[in-house]
């Protein structure tokens, strides 16, 4: 067994699987999630499947991969966040028929991101990516929520965290853990910014008082000045 991702074998028709730790494309200290260590664990027994979620995210490319193995798995696939679903984990969240959040975890989106070198031919390439990455998350949260795409790209440009209550509210989750009401209560629901943050703690400086105008400078020549000259000509 894993330490960091492992399935637990409840009977022959359902299974529960851990995503724990880091999503990378290959393992490096032994404890990241890898497309490799997903599909031997996936495959290795049939029947419905709950997959519990908490991850920081990782590599956008390897939870594509393992966002495509649930959805094309045959069985019903049930996600369950009971930490954080953060950047690519988020995206593999939305691959449940069902998801739930436990009333202490967190949800969260952002623009992808990278590392580039080189010029600008270089930089304008490494933007273009990006971009096109971007559009191939929110098809996945376009898919699951059924929020405009327009929308989906506010929530990432301003690195939106959701709890439980408004993740379900815009549809990131359908259900929250451990409550007996089917209807959760959305009055208590919370949607944190990185941006809107910025901006409110921006506002909230104190503001400059105005300055008293200063009265403007006299230019010119003194009329004493202008006296004594013509009483000079005029001798």
């Amino acid at each position: 067994m894993r330490k960091f991702w492992n399935w637990v074998r409840d009977s022959d028709e359902e299974r529960t699987l851990y995503l724990n730790g880091v999503i990378s494309e290959e393992t490096w200290w032994g404890d990241e999630v890898t497309p490799k260590i997903f599909k031997d664990e996936l495959l290795a027994g049939t029947g419905d499947i709950t997959v519990w979620i908490n991850s920081p995210g990782g590599d956008v490319f390897a939870a594509a991969q393992i966002y495509n193995m649930l959805m094309e798995y045959t069985g019903k696939v049930t996600v369950k966040i009971d930490g954080l679903a953060a950047s690519a984990a988020s995206v593999i969240a939305m691959a449940g028929g069902d998801v739930y959040m436990s009333p202490v975890s967190m949800l969260m989106i952002h623009n992808p991101s990278t590392i580039a070198i080189g010029d600008s031919e270089e930089m304008m390439r490494a933007k273009a990516l990006l971009d096109e990455v971007k559009e191939s998350i929110i098809n996945a949260y376009e898919l699951k929520t059924g929020l405009s795409r327009t929308k989906l790209s506010h929530l990432m440009d301003a690195e939106s965290w959701m709890n439980a209550n408004k993740a379900i509210e815009l549809g990131f989750a359908d259900k929250i853990m451990f409550m007996e009401s089917e209807t959760p209560d959305l009055t208590d629901s919370l949607i944190f910014s990185r941006m809107a943050v910025t901006n409110s703690l921006i506002s909230k400086l104190p503001k400059q008082p105005k300055q008293p105008k200063q009265p403007k400078q006299k230019t010119g020549t003194p009329i004493e000045s202008l006296d004594k000259r013509l009483s000079l000509i005029s001798h």
